[in-house]
């Protein structure tokens, strides 16, 4: 596992944001998984996107 700081990453179809600090406990992904390292069978939340929907998050 990374050391380096988590990020967020937005859908640019809804803007639903994937915090890798807090992962998705209720859809199976544990705090702390990185973005490059969810599966393939993930989809957004907000809409069901694929993950090459998601842009790296800067606020």
């Amino acid at each position: 596992m990374s050391t380096s700081a988590y990020r967020k990453w937005q859908c640019t179809v809804c803007g639903e944001i994937y915090d890798e600090a807090l992962g998705q406990p209720d859809e199976g992904i544990a705090a702390g998984t990185r973005f490059e390292d969810l599966p393939e069978w993930w989809i957004c939340t907000g809409c069901g996107g694929g993950k090459d929907g998601f842009v790296l998050y800067t606020d």
